[in-house]
């Protein structure tokens, strides 16, 4: 079997920046262990998987696999999966996609690069002594638990997120701490640290040890999560994001009721075949 594949730097507006994440479109659904095999194949944070969506409820269904697990929602493969549609269709501007978990997603170009719509999934005040101390951390300005297990760790400036050094074998063990979590759940929590920005409104990084992604370059879902906050933190619903990992990633965020809409471009650094026997 000959698969397409591209291989694209999502958020960012030259190669080599952003976030990389594997496209991959199918005729049908491959079964699972099969889609997984691939994603470790590929070695990337995410590999993206679409087929034709005949239900009518979008054009595409879509599911993403980091090397190790399924994940519930990607926003940088997302963004990559629309690049890859819209840049091989110059008549359309919008495609959407239905994903397991997260609903109908979209993609839609916008000021020569794209606007992701994501669900806003705001989180709520938790402690969250454990994954501090993984992160190397004494206390935080806040701590913050979305249900699909996300962590929103909030420190007090730039530097103290750039400074993290954290424990990626502690973090990848954990589990989350909502109180009514199954503490037996699998270790998959992606955490974020975020703060004022020096040179954008807000700065993150991400960790992700439990998906197999010590540190994520740029992430779309967590977006998803931190934009909620700081929109009601600083009284505006339109902010620019920073994310501080070594590829770096920048981000216009807007809330927009129930969903977050994250702009940025993609670049193609790779087409070709993948081999499956």
């Amino acid at each position: 079997m000959r698969i397409p594949f591209a291989q694209i730097d999502a958020f960012a507006d030259r190669p080599f920046a952003g976030n990389p994440a594997a496209v991959m479109p199918l005729p049908a659904w491959l079964d699972d262990a099969t889609l997984q095999a691939i994603a470790a194949e590929n070695n990337l944070s995410e590999t993206a998987f679409l087929i034709p969506d005949e239900t009518g409820e979008a054009d595409f269904e879509l599911r993403w696999f980091t090397p190790t697990a399924e994940v519930a929602l990607c926003g940088h493969a997302t963004l990559a999966s629309g690049h890859f549609v819209l840049s091989s269709e110059d008549t359309r501007n919008r495609v959407t996609f239905s994903t397991r978990q997260a609903g109908v997603l979209s993609v839609a170009r916008q000021d020569g690069g794209y606007a992701l719509a994501l669900p806003a999934w705001a989180p709520a005040a938790t402690p969250l002594p454990d994954i501090l101390n993984a992160l190397g951390l004494d206390t935080a300005v806040e701590t913050l638990w979305q249900p699909r297990r996300y962590a929103l760790i909030v420190l007090e400036n730039e530097a103290a997120v750039r400074a993290l050094d954290p424990d990626f074998r502690a973090l990848g063990k954990l589990s989350g701490a909502d109180p009514q979590a199954d503490r037996a759940a699998e270790p998959d929590v992606l955490t974020i640290v975020t703060a004022p920005g020096d040179t954008a409104d807000i700065v993150s990084r991400v960790f992700a040890p439990g998906a197999g992604i010590d540190e994520d370059p740029v992430t779309g879902s967590a977006h998803a999560v931190s934009i909620p906050y700081w929109a009601a933190r600083l009284g505006r619903d339109r902010l620019t994001a920073l994310q501080a990992s070594a590829r770096g990633g920048r981000l216009t965020c807007a809330l927009d009721g129930d969903r977050v809409i994250l702009g940025g471009g993609c670049v193609t650094v790779v087409e070709g075949t993948f081999l499956l026997p």
